[in-house]
């Protein structure tokens, strides 16, 4: 896991219209789509051919509702918490603040030049 400290570890696009998107980079790129049970209804798991997961396409709703739209990277660090309090006291802003997800904790940010991005603990 040490390894994988300020690596990009995955990359999430959050829009209203995730099923359109889902068949946009299947047709475009050839990726393969796997349903992601999100309760009472699937976001999409993306994979190269290979199986390999590659990113996540996801509805603006449920869990995913306070997230910025468009793509998202998550990169891994080692406390969530002290980074998300590192971004405040470097001029950025919290987005959404630290909190459970899929084996982990994580926050999204604001850099002070506007940029988006997630920070994951695992």
């Amino acid at each position: 896991m040490a390894d994988d400290i300020g690596k990009i570890g995955w990359i999430d696009m959050t829009v209203e219209n995730a099923a359109d998107m889902r068949d946009f980079y299947k047709a475009v790129v050839g990726w393969q789509v796997e349903d992601t049970s999100m309760g009472d209804y699937d976001d999409y798991t993306m994979k190269a051919s290979d199986g390999t997961a590659i990113s996540g396409v996801c509805h603006a709703r449920g869990s995913n509702a306070a997230l910025p739209g468009g793509w998202l990277i998550y990169i891994t660090v080692a406390d969530v918490d002290a980074s998300a309090a590192a971004c405040t006291a470097n001029g950025g802003k919290l987005l959404v603040e630290p909190s459970g997800l899929a084996g982990g904790r994580f926050c999204v940010i604001q850099d002070p030049n506007g940029a988006t991005s997630a920070l994951f603990q695992p």
